[in-house]
């Protein structure tokens, strides 16, 4: 059965499909001059859903790579700091050796004491080495300085790990427990109380070669607490690479769901010309000639 199609009918379709046309264009014109692929979630909620999920996992990814950073400097000060310790205890080591030789005076080790205070006091300083005004061998009681001046000794008791979140559920510790660098016990004397030792057998005149077992332990166990540290430095190093690469991958994914092709846009906004140039002239032809047409 044949379908009337009358005038009405046809201009309403032609006007219907000239908007369409009208929208695609003003759609590829928009996705050219913004590059992106839709600039209202209703256009596409599925892209607008993913970069929601991109945009939190990459916002959530450049956080753990700050604490990493934070950590990281954290870890380079204490591996600096132990290293410093370290120097401290070898050129004690040079003394202790030297107040033994025979050609040593009472007064020569005397003189000797000034030198060994001013390395005590170095050692207190490496102890209350901060980062950002946070002490960093002082446990998680960060504010409060471990090495007392006034007391001339260590007397933080704070053991516990400084940590830091650097993945979905990972934390890493990123302090050294000053407890086991600075408050080791050795025959009852920790490093500070050692020194004080060696200060008063310099003072009368003494030699002091009989604590050089006790140094050598201390020396030892500094090592020890830095190869720790090494290691610790290594996976900080290995997290850091992991998460630069995730943020790449996380961009790459949010370019590829987000931005638009630009030959792509190009090319299909080149065609819709086309065919709305197309139905523009059809369009001309389908509308019926009025009277005053005739009159012309």
């Amino acid at each position: 059965m044949a379908i009337r199609v009358t005038q009405n009918m046809m201009n309403s379709t032609m006007m219907r499909n000239y908007y369409n046309s009208m929208g695609q264009l003003d759609r590829y014109n928009e996705q050219l001059s913004s590059g992106k692929k839709i600039s209202l979630p209703s256009q596409d909620p599925v892209v607008a859903v993913m970069g929601m999920s991109y945009r939190t996992q990459l916002n959530k990814n450049e956080q753990y790579l700050r604490n990493a950073s934070q950590a990281q400097t954290w870890l380079d000060t204490a591996d600096t700091a132990m290293n410093e310790v370290g120097n401290v205890l070898h050129r004690l080591n040079e003394l202790l050796l030297q107040s033994a030789t025979d050609t040593m005076s009472p007064a020569d080790r005397q003189s000797m004491e000034s030198e060994v205070i001013e390395l005590k006091n170095q050692l207190g300083e490496i102890a209350n080495q901060t980062v950002n005004g946070r002490y960093i061998f002082a446990g998680t009681d960060t504010t409060k300085a471990p090495y007392d001046k006034n007391a001339g000794d260590y007397t933080s008791t704070n053991f516990s790990e400084f940590t830091v979140e650097v993945g979905q559920g990972i934390y890493i510790p990123i302090n050294v427990n000053g407890q086991e660098i600075f408050n080791k016990s050795i025959n009852g004397n920790n490093i500070f109380k050692l020194m004080d030792n060696i200060i008063d057998d310099l003072h009368n005149g003494k030699p002091t070669d009989g604590h050089l077992e006790e140094v050598s332990q201390q020396m030892d166990n500094v090592l020890r607490q830095r190869a720790t540290l090494g290691a610790r430095v290594n996976r900080m190093e290995l997290v850091t690479d992991r998460l630069e690469s995730s943020g790449l991958s996380i961009t790459k994914a949010m370019s590829d769901n987000e931005d638009a092709d630009m030959a792509a846009v190009i090319t299909n906004l080149k065609t819709q010309e086309n065919i709305h140039r197309a139905a523009l002239g059809s369009g001309a032809r389908i509308i019926q000639p009025t009277l005053l047409d005739f009159l012309r």
